[in-house]
């Protein structure tokens, strides 16, 4: 048997693999040696890479890898056992670091993804946070348009130019094609156009304000995007074929517009919008961003404040001209007025002159007339010369005092006079006077009134005198009264002074002087007249004396004084109708004629009267009965002794009753015993009805009447 050796015969071939591979295994050696250079170089530039000992490892693995490969040079031809040794080894080591490199991978995989996952969400990140930055210098670019815009706006305080402003402001900032201010009309039932930017639509053109897009625009405080064929976006005429650009509308808060009028708007409009209608370029894609809508809204609250700045300015404004006409008006008014008093002055000064010149010749010679022997026709006719030459006199001096007061020149006097002597001073001048006209003249000046204050004691005798005097004047009977007391501070709460406030204090005292008399009394109608100036009394026409002027100085004069004066007044059908029924009266007097005529006088009033010829009787029937005691203070008992044991007799002073002296004698001294012993009136005789029925009604309400001596 034959063996046969198949040997390639292209061995020329076989050297040249084994040349490529001898080549290649050198550069892939070289190749794996020369990559972990490179690691330990990025290791060391890198101070942040979490995996160095990966890589440590990994470049074991090539360098083994690599190693094994340069070994594998020796093995293309005969070669030692060594070399087998060294290159089973180094390929052991290989496969070793190999399976633990792939096994570590398989750990760190995972945490390689992660970085990468952290690696995108940084990235995220980063896109966001470049979009904020972007919106914020949106944010910073409409900051600033909003800066401008409401400079421009706020640059002037008419409101017609504001809104002009705003609308060329905002059209240049936004690009708009168009922008318009829609206001609502003076009845608030429609919006009318009242302003455009590029002016193609005529002003004027009115929409319904119940719209459902206006109500959807009015009830948001946002910008609202609405159809551009909605009516009030129609700002533009259609021309041939275009797209309309997107349209906004925004309310504008007309929050004051009083008496701002253009084109009929409301003159109040507290809850009222106008609209503001906003065009993007037509047949363009251009949309509405948030920036530009909040810029729009921005703008629209700035609007409406710059709209209620330029409305008060306009009042005020309006208001300081009206004040300045008022002040132009007033003080030409009061030149005219100071021009008319000082004329009015001047001709009273001169008139005053000329008639009292006159008046003084016909009143002497009318006097010195009446001294002569004269027929009783011509007495007559002297008389009434007389009369009515005092009465032309007194309505001069009224006149003159009249003017006084009414210009303020008028100033009362403050001297220290005595306060008794003017009311003994009136009753001697109106005594006279009421004894013609046979009527009762009462005076009573109570004790606690000072003797002595500082005042203008002549208005004060003016005015007295004037009142007592139209009481005498007006009475025909009966009685006149004059009651003088300081006012307590109780009685400034008098209902029938409602107006009346005075302020007590303990440097002054309010003096409060009460005339009352028995005449037919006064109309409730006229009494607010009584102290009108030239206005008379309609009930008392029939008494043609007087000029309507004496009431009105005395109020003028009382009011100088801080005082008041009032009227009371009762109108009686029938003075005898008036009776004291009940009144329990005792009549003491030793002249049984006396007495008998003083109790059919009480009697025929109405009182139930008791008699007493003397001080003992009179003394022994007072009881607590009688209300009244009457008497006669000549009688055999010293009167004023009988008054002491009846203050005796009643211990206490709301038990007893009033003690009034009768008596016919006119000394002064009377009157001042009467007092001393406590009595509380004095009633001079004769006494008729009608003072009888006078002296009873004061009596009983002021508890105190003594009658002058």
């Amino acid at each position: 048997m034959e063996s046969c050796n198949c040997i390639d015969p292209q061995v020329p071939a076989d050297d040249l693999l084994m040349k490529y591979q001898y080549i290649s295994d050198f550069f892939i050696a070289l190749a794996y040696f020369s990559i972990p250079l490179e690691l330990i170089y990025f290791v060391k530039k890198s101070a942040v890479f979490p995996y160095r000992w990966v890589l440590v490892q990994f470049g074991a693995f090539i360098v083994l890898c690599g190693a094994t490969h340069l070994i594998n040079l020796w093995t293309f031809r005969i070669h030692s056992r060594t070399v087998a040794v060294v290159m089973t080894t180094a390929k052991v080591l290989t496969a070793v670091v190999s399976c633990a490199t792939a096994l570590m991978l398989v750990h760190i995989i995972p945490d390689l993804l992660s970085v990468k996952t952290r690696e995108l969400f940084l990235k995220n990140k980063a896109a966001e946070l470049d979009r904020e930055m972007g919106l914020i210098r949106t944010q910073e670019e409409t900051g600033r348009h909003v800066r401008m815009l409401t400079h421009e706006i706020r640059s002037t305080l008419d409101r017609h130019t504001i809104l002009k402003t705003t609308l060329v402001e905002l059209g240049r900032t936004l690009a708009l094609e168009e922008c318009a201010l829609w206001m609502p009309t003076r009845t608030g039932l429609e919006l009318q156009l009242s302003y455009t930017l590029r002016q193609q639509n005529p002003v004027g053109y009115t929409v319904p304000i119940h719209l459902p897009v206006i109500n959807q625009v009015f009830s948001s405080n946002r910008a609202v995007k609405i159809s551009p064929n909605c009516p009030v976006a129609r700002l533009r005429p259609y021309a041939g074929k275009y797209m309309p650009g997107a349209v906004v509308a925004v309310r504008v808060p007309l929050l004051h517009l009083s008496n701002f009028q253009i084109y009929d708007w409301p003159e109040v409009s507290t809850r009222s919008y106008a609209l503001m209608v906003l065009m993007l370029p037509s047949d363009s894609a251009r949309q509405w961003h948030v920036h530009e809508l909040e810029l729009v809204e921005v703008v629209a609250d700035q609007v409406a404040v710059a709209l209620s700045h330029a409305a008060i300015l306009e009042e005020s404004m309006r208001a300081r001209d009206q004040l300045i006409e008022q002040n132009v008006a007033l003080d030409l008014a009061r030149r005219e007025a100071e021009t008319a008093i000082r004329a009015r002055n001047d001709f009273l000064a001169v008139m005053n002159h000329e008639m009292r010149t006159p008046m003084h010749a016909v009143i002497a010679l009318s006097s010195l007339l009446q001294e002569t022997d004269l027929t009783a026709e011509q007495r007559l006719m002297v008389e009434t010369i007389l009369k009515s030459s005092n009465l032309l006199a007194t309505l001069i001096n009224d006149v003159l005092d009249l003017s006084r007061l009414e210009d303020g020149s008028l100033q009362l006097e403050a001297a220290t006079f005595n306060l008794h002597s003017l009311f003994r001073e009136v009753l001697n001048l109106i005594k006279p006077v009421a004894s013609v006209k046979k009527l009762s003249l009462t005076s009573h000046v109570a004790s606690d009134l000072p003797m002595y204050a500082i005042g203008d004691e002549k208005r004060l005798m003016q005015t007295i005198l004037n009142v007592v005097g139209n009481a005498v004047k007006f009475s025909k009977e009966g009685c006149i009264s004059i009651t003088a007391f300081v006012a307590k501070p109780e009685s400034f709460r008098d209902a029938r002074i409602p107006d009346f406030l005075p302020v007590p204090s303990d440097n002054h005292f309010y003096l409060r002087v009460q005339v009352k008399d028995s005449g037919s009394g006064i109309n409730p109608q006229d009494i607010p007249k009584l102290f009108t100036k030239f206005a008379q009394n309609q009930s008392l026409t029939r008494n043609p004396a007087g000029s309507g002027l004496g009431l009105a100085i005395c109020r003028r004069f009382v009011n100088l004084m801080e005082g008041h004066i009032w009227v009371e007044s009762e109108v009686p059908g029938n003075h005898g109708s008036t009776n004291f029924a009940g009144l329990k009266v005792l009549v003491m007097d030793d002249n049984g004629v006396s007495r008998t005529v003083t109790k059919g006088l009480l009697m025929h009033l109405g009182c139930d009267v008791t008699t007493a010829s003397s001080s003992e009787e009179c003394l022994r029937v007072v009881s607590l009965e009688h209300e009244v005691v009457f008497m006669d203070v000549c009688t055999g008992l010293d009167g004023y002794e009988l008054a002491v044991r009846i203050h005796e007799k009643f211990t206490k002073h709301q038990d007893r009753p009033l003690i009034v002296a009768l008596t016919g004698n006119t000394k002064k001294v009377t009157k001042e015993n009467c007092m001393r012993v406590g009595m509380d009136g004095l009633i001079l005789k004769p006494v008729s009805v009608d003072k009888m029925r006078g002296v009873l009604s004061e009596l009983l309400e002021r508890r105190v009447l003594f009658e002058s001596v």
